[in-house]
């Protein structure tokens, strides 16, 4: 990707309450983890689009220390359920890459695509942003203290659940 952003894409993104420039990427406002999208223009009429979320390992989440057995499990589990992202969209979508790497502590989940209509991505990249991060909350391994944010996702799905107004709590 470029520093030149196209400009139905910065439009897009701009015209979107969800999102705040930074540089050559578009902050995703409404998720608790960093996650941002970028576009490039391509040889054909749609726009690339790369979306990155990162999310702390779980033994960066936790407050006591996490066996590599554990992680490793949940580090597993949470890349097969992203796979599964494209079904939170109202869109015919298909990833040409997607994939979870681990980096510094942190696991990246990065979604790559081409879609034509530029005003449609903002909705899109939220929808995915949010799927990563209730895929990583429905995930997470109970019997640990969790440090923020993820305390404080835990702590609001609880609060939803209690409510009534969200799915079953996953601890």
């Amino acid at each position: 990707m470029t520093d030149e952003l196209p400009d139905r894409a910065v439009r897009a993104f701009e015209g979107h309450d969800a999102f705040e420039r930074d540089s050559e990427w578009f902050s995703v406002t409404t998720t608790a983890f960093d996650a941002r999208v970028t576009a490039a223009e391509t040889d054909e009429w749609a726009l690339a689009y790369t979306l990155e979320v990162r999310a702390p390992m779980l033994s960066n989440a936790a407050e006591e220390t996490v066996g590599s057995a554990v992680e490793e499990g949940w580090f597993d589990t949470y890349e097969l359920r992203l796979e599964d992202a494209v079904m939170a969209l109202r869109e015919d979508l298909a990833f040409d890459d997607q994939r979870v790497v681990e980096e510094a502590g942190e696991a990246v989940a990065v979604f790559e695509f081409e879609f034509g209509n530029a005003g449609r991505v903002p909705d899109i990249a939220k929808a995915i942003a949010e799927y990563a991060e209730g895929t990583y909350v429905e995930g997470i391994v109970p019997g640990y203290e969790y440090g923020p944010p993820v305390s404080a996702l835990l702590s609001r799905a609880r609060q939803s659940d209690s409510e009534g107004d969200r799915g079953p709590m996953p601890l």
